[in-house]
């Protein structure tokens, strides 16, 4: 039996609970997620972090953004038609365009954004993670694509995942194409790869 179809049920079902999540809940779950992705060993690296924006229920970045030292610049992820991304430095108040699946991007020109490999650190989005540091994403395989070269290279840039605990599964199955990443953070936890959960 095929596990596509597995994958799809899997993330429909932590979707749905992902959005369920009371308002209170969501705005005191970003500060501690806050705290926790600032108190990361290799969070303090000067350079570009980027984040996203946060849609279907996805946790939020905001209190993080506002947190970032003057030495971290904020970037937000657009879509390039190479199937991968492209960084670019955002902050509250600068124009905003919607890509074609609806998402916020900094209104600049893609062509001159920041390449994947030009970021310190990458918060991603995640639909289901296990303490192992393997991640659940939408199935577009953007991510994926963008940051294939950290299969056969160290750091940087850093990739940390960013959820809420209810996400955390017991494993997940590696596809050969899955970036694995160096740490997940949710309001109650920190999860870095490698280490026992």
């Amino acid at each position: 039996m095929s596990q596509q179809p597995d994958r799809h049920a899997l993330r429909r079902a932590l979707r749905e609970h992902r959005r369920a999540l009371a308002a209170s809940i969501r705005i005191a779950a970003a500060e501690a997620l806050a705290e926790r992705l600032l108190a990361l060993p290799f969070a303090a690296s000067p350079g570009y972090v980027a984040g996203y924006w946060a849609m279907d229920g996805e946790i939020g970045l905001h209190a993080f953004q506002l947190r970032l030292p003057a030495s971290h610049i904020y970037c937000l992820p657009m879509l390039h038609a190479d199937d991968t991304l492209r960084f670019a430095p955002w902050k509250a108040g600068d124009p905003l365009v919607t890509n074609r699946y609806g998402i916020p991007e900094p209104d600049i020109d893609i062509d001159v954004a920041l390449q994947p490999g030009d970021m310190a650190m990458v918060v991603l989005p995640l639909v289901g993670f296990d303490a192992q540091g393997h991640r659940l994403g939408m199935g577009g395989g953007w991510y994926d694509r963008s940051f294939a070269f950290r299969q056969s290279q160290a750091a940087p840039p850093w990739l940390v995942g960013a959820a809420f605990e209810t996400q955390r599964l017991d494993a997940i199955a590696n596809e050969t194409w899955d970036v694995r990443l160096d740490a997940v953070c949710s309001e109650r936890a920190t999860y870095l790869a490698g280490e026992p959960a």
